[in-house]
């Protein structure tokens, strides 16, 4: 991990307003949570993969640090996919980090990136239906959604299992590396209607 240049990345998105004012170490930390969740699942570190609502970089940043491996950076904010793009290119940035300005519900679709990724993580996307609906078209069949969750362990109410199968996932449940996340398998191939068009899952979720 290039610690130097890491720090400097997530200072600057502090800086500019992307992340919250405290320290950065429990960002990373969290960060790092969605890595242990991919290492409870799989013994190999991804291929490749995708961070939607990429904002400040959080886990994005963290994660291509981590891995090395490709990492595509998806967010609809141009000032913030420019931020992304601009740290990308200091020296020593890792090498396989791609930035995209777009919608996600346009972005799955294009040829290149539909059932590309081995994984997609969300740090704060949007309520669980709308996270779900973005992110599977980017799965491959075997891939995995990782969502980080509010604190509380108790609710299990947030994620509907029936309405997941229709978009050809399926929950493995709640869990804990310090922080929450949910954890979710894409069983079966996207349907074509999915994801609605660009602001349809929001206003009329699936579940």
């Amino acid at each position: 991990m290039n610690t130097e240049w890491l720090s400097r990345a997530l200072e600057e998105s502090r800086a500019r307003g992307f992340l919250g004012p405290g320290a950065i170490e429990p960002h990373v930390a969290h960060a790092l949570g969605f890595a242990a969740c991919w290492d409870d699942v799989s013994t190999t570190p991804p291929s490749t993969f995708l961070d939607l609502g990429s904002g400040g970089g959080l886990p994005g940043l963290v994660l291509l640090d981590h891995w090395g491996c490709r990492g595509v950076f998806v967010d609809s904010m141009e000032k913030r996919t420019n931020f992304l793009r601009e740290v990308l290119a200091w020296p020593g940035a890792p090498l396989h980090g791609e930035v995209i300005t777009g919608r996600a519900e346009q972005v799955a679709r294009e040829p290149e990136l539909d059932g590309s990724f081995n994984l997609v993580t969300a740090r704060s996307f949007g309520p669980p239906a709308v996270v779900a609906e973005c992110a599977t078209r980017f799965l491959k069949v075997g891939g995995v959604l990782i969502v980080s969750e509010p604190p509380n362990d108790e609710d299990d109410s947030r994620w509907d299992n029936k309405a997941l199968r229709r978009l050809g996932l399926e929950s493995r449940g709640r869990v804990r590396h310090n922080a929450a996340y949910q954890v979710l398998v894409k069983v079966a191939s996207t349907p074509s209607e999915f994801p609605r068009p660009t602001g349809v899952p929001g206003k009329n979720p699936l579940f």
